[in-house]
């Protein structure tokens, strides 16, 4: 096939075309290479593939560069927890916007086959279960009680301790930042789509990425990289609240190979499909900076307390739907993945060639 990759010269989808090429697919890379997340230079490992530099929310562009292709892998995106609110215009016009107007684009061209790059944000908090009341959905945190310390969600029916267990696709959505809205409002267009066109869509929600090629000096950048920055610079990784918050730490190239086999795989018609891209193996943040730190022999991790606007607690995904309905396993265990990312190289610092 021949698969237009938009963001195909970021992190991930860098890693999803070397995947495809290596499958024997066609590729045709896209990318506006935001200063969010690169510097002054195209990054060397698009010279492998044909690229473009340019905007996804180009509908000239797009109306150009989209016959011949048979899918779209669409992976562009502002990513990351981002500075403060006065983030959203960009994240709502490169998200959505762009989702829009590529959506337009492959309507136009004929073209059926969408996978597009999700987000475990869409959930909020995870899964948990009272003692009394069963499955329940917490509340957003009190300042009061994070500046107390007391970083785990109650009962919001009795107050008393809640169980974290696996989130699952079938999850009520509770997004809690401006990415997180963005990354639903993706979905809603996606879906939108295909049921008015009979189109294919995945949403692949991926969870915590991490592995080579991430942009460093950014608080675009997902967690493994700050961490990864901070010791680069001789620092100990600062850690928020009690550094117990789980998480699940996926490979990139267990994700590159989620969405290989995504494009290989139909929904059927008019639908969209959520699937959980993760490792299937929950650590907590504090067990990755703590792996990170001791594989460079650098200063141990520092509690710090507290958290930002918009912080959950604790989101563990079950894996089984992307085991039944696409054969994904991930591969990459955290021990092995993290010690090598330890000394795998990052993305240039941002603003610098």
């Amino acid at each position: 096939m021949r698969i237009l990759i938009t963001g195909g010269a970021g992190f991930i989808g860098s890693h999803i075309a070397d995947r495809l090429a290596a499958d024997g697919h066609d590729i045709l890379l896209l990318d506006a290479l935001l200063p969010q997340a690169h510097g002054g230079t195209v990054p060397a490992w698009t010279r492998d593939h044909e690229f473009v530099e340019g905007d996804v929310r180009d509908a000239d562009l797009l109306a150009r560069l989209l016959p011949g292709v048979d899918a779209v892998c669409h992976q562009a995106a502002m990513v990351g927890h981002g500075v403060d609110p006065s983030d959203a215009p960009s994240y709502a016009l490169h998200n959505d916007v762009g989702t829009a107007v590529l959506l337009a684009a492959m309507y136009a061209a004929g073209l059926g086959r969408l996978v597009l790059a999700g987000s475990m944000v869409v959930y909020g908090e995870g899964r948990y279960d009272c003692a009394e009341h069963g499955t329940v959905r917490p509340g957003t945190r009190r300042a009061a009680d994070l500046d107390a310390g007391r970083f785990e969600p109650p009962c919001p029916v009795c107050g008393r301790p809640l169980t974290s267990g696996l989130v699952g696709e079938d999850a009520p959505l509770d997004p809690r930042s401006t990415y997180a809205a963005t990354k639903l409002a993706q979905e809603h267009l996606a879906a939108a789509w295909a049921r008015q066109t009979g189109g294919s869509v995945w949403s692949m929600r991926y969870h915590n990425v991490y592995g080579p090629r991430m942009p460093r000096d950014t608080p675009y950048a997902g967690v493994a990289s700050i961490f990864r920055s901070t010791l680069e610079r001789g620092e100990a990784p600062r850690v928020m609240e009690d550094g117990r918050q789980r998480r699940d730490f996926v490979h990139v190239t267990d994700v590159a190979t989620a969405n290989a086999l995504a494009l290989g795989t139909d929904t059927g018609p008019g639908v969209l499909v959520p699937v959980n891209v993760c490792s299937g193996e929950p650590h907590t943040i504090g067990d990755l900076a703590g792996a990170l730190s001791a594989a460079v022999d650098g200063p141990p991790p520092v509690i710090v307390g507290g958290a930002r606007p918009g912080d959950v607690r604790h989101v563990v995904a079950d894996p089984s739907r992307a085991r039944t309905l696409l054969d994904f396993h991930a591969q990459v265990r955290f021990a092995a993945g993290v010690r090598a990312f330890a000394a795998e190289p990052l993305r240039a610092p941002v603003g610098k060639g």
